[in-house]
């Protein structure tokens, strides 16, 4: 036998009159006249040709129908209600998506992301890394960290941090050398160098700043990762020239140590990037003002301990 689909609005007045087992108070909770609910209950009933309730001297009582039915209406509302408030809660947490070098998530920006998250719960941040700035449209990218000169045209970009760059090893390192007095030794050493990348300081441009002109580097292990090399640093195998955006965190916790006081400024700083039409979204204002404050915070850090070095550069 079929049954001919009812009304949602008698659905909901049965399942309140049986929870009630009364007309006056379904009504008022579905905010309808009393003689609305009974003729929904009314309806119901030659619908679906049940009886759904008996009406003793005082109040209502379920028929045995009834009992049947109004728990599976309620688990039936109770359902539609929950699928609909996650429905929406899904439209309204649409993730931001960021796109920046791996190298800066792993070393800088994923160790902090629990603060965001503690600050914006409601934000969710999904991360992608390329080495060259992506399409924003076409790569489903909302902004981007990149290392440049903040010159992207068409694209609003805000300046997060400045970096240095210096050598970097492993506290014990230099036990195995006693020759580590002045910039120049650090050509007796293994370096730990990377392969070809333009926008990475390089170890000539560090020794001419350190005053060591024509330094010829010897052949070494080379990375095509700022991690890598830096991992190789910390157990020991050489000298990796670092970003101090990338070893903030280890140099703090005893990893790594500074090697000499050259101040070599980097020519490029990390910039925050998106589309000129959504750099004023709540979401990307959040990120972008959370990136500001904890950009901050990592420069005042390397300005304290800027001059924490293992061993400084012998005066000229």
């Amino acid at each position: 036998m079929t049954f001919r689909n009812p009304p949602f609005a008698a659905l909901r007045a049965l399942e309140s009159a049986a929870r009630h087992l009364n007309f006056t108070r379904a009504a008022k909770e579905n905010n309808v006249t009393q003689s609305a609910v009974s003729h929904q209950i009314r309806h119901l009933e030659e619908l679906w040709g049940l009886k759904l309730f008996d009406r003793p001297p005082r109040g209502l009582a379920l028929t045995h129908n009834a009992q049947v039915l109004a728990p599976l209406i309620r688990k039936f509302l109770d359902d539609l209600e929950m699928s609909l408030e996650t429905l929406h809660t899904e439209v309204e947490r649409v993730p931001l998506r960021v796109d920046m070098l791996q190298s800066f998530s792993v070393k800088w920006l994923v160790p902090r992301l629990r603060r965001f998250h503690d600050e914006h719960p409601e934000i969710d941040i999904w991360i992608s890394t390329h080495d060259e700035l992506v399409d924003f449209s076409s790569h489903g990218v909302d902004v981007a960290i990149r290392l440049g000169h903040g010159d992207y045209p068409g694209l609003a970009s805000t300046l997060l941090l400045k970096e240095h760059v210096f050598p970097v090893c492993s506290p014990d390192f230099p036990k195995r050398y006693d020759n580590l007095n002045e910039p120049a030794d650090l050509l007796s050493v293994p370096l730990l160098l990377r392969l070809g990348d333009p926008a990475h300081p390089n170890w000539e441009g560090w020794f001419k700043m350190a005053g060591v002109d024509d330094a010829v580097l010897t052949e070494g292990t080379r990375f095509p990762d700022t991690n890598m090399a830096l991992q190789a640093a910390m157990e020991g195998q050489g000298v990796a020239l670092a970003r101090s955006a990338h070893v903030g965190d280890d140099l703090k916790a005893g990893h790594l140590v500074r090697l000499f006081d050259v101040d070599y400024p980097s020519s490029v700083s990390y910039y925050l990037v998106c589309p000129n039409a959504t750099s004023e979204k709540p979401r990307v204002v959040a990120f972008r003002d959370w990136l500001i404050a904890e950009a901050k915070i990592a420069q005042e850090e390397y300005d304290r301990t800027a001059g924490v070095i293992l061993k400084p550069a012998r005066a000229s």
